[in-house]
């Protein structure tokens, strides 16, 4: 089991690199839609091929960065429901659906995706705008992008097993570790509200 939980951290690893990748790319997206606006608006101009990055970008924000939503448990959950589960049921019903729908989901997304692909790449399939960019590399978005995510599955699937096998910590805890950034927004807070208990105290003091 000890040798599965180091491939799962492993993947949460890669997982967690391709959600910062993404990060970066939806601030370069944000600037190119920006540059394009003022280009458009100042100089009466635009270009195909930079508002084609801009949904490009988007595109592999979308698709690349699903199996880091997976690992951070920020899907949709019904949590009226969840809530009322024990940690075992909580588990139990993600190992089911991780098996029975995530992995055959991804399984036929990839299998779909993978010759659009390769007859662009094949063919050099050209936008059919002036000035277009090449659609090889949008459609790469689609196998890569469920293949990152069924391989993050395999993680889940992993963590799940090993905490009903007693072997490692319920990661669907509402109590778990905080990320760095949660943790540093709430000490913020905290010594915000330090600050202010304190500046009331010397104003009534007064």
């Amino acid at each position: 089991m000890q040798a599965l939980l180091k491939i799962s951290r492993c993947i949460d690893w890669l997982s967690t690199g391709v959600g910062k990748l993404g990060m970066w790319m939806i601030l370069a997206t944000t600037l190119i839609s920006a540059g394009n606006a003022i280009v458009r608006k100042a100089f009466n101009t635009s270009s195909n091929a930079l508002l084609e990055v801009q949904w490009y970008l988007f595109a592999a924000v979308f698709m690349l960065t699903a199996g880091y939503c997976l690992l951070k448990n920020a899907h949709v959950r019904i949590d009226f429901i969840a809530s009322k589960l024990s940690a075992r049921t909580r588990n139990w019903i993600d190992v089911l659906g991780i098996l029975l729908i995530l992995f055959p989901f991804c399984y036929i997304c990839i299998h779909l995706g993978w010759p659009m692909f390769t007859r662009a790449l094949e063919s050099g399939e050209m936008s059919q705008n002036s000035g277009g960019l090449i659609r090889w590399p949008v459609y790469a978005l689609i196998p890569l992008g469920f293949g990152l995510l069924m391989l993050q599955g395999v993680s889940e699937l992993i963590k799940r097993v090993a905490f009903l096998r007693g072997a490692g910590p319920d990661v669907l805890s509402h109590d778990e570790v905080h990320s760095e950034e949660e943790a540093l927004l709430a000490a913020l807070v905290q010594e915000r509200e330090r600050a202010e208990g304190g500046a009331a105290s010397t104003s009534k003091a007064e």
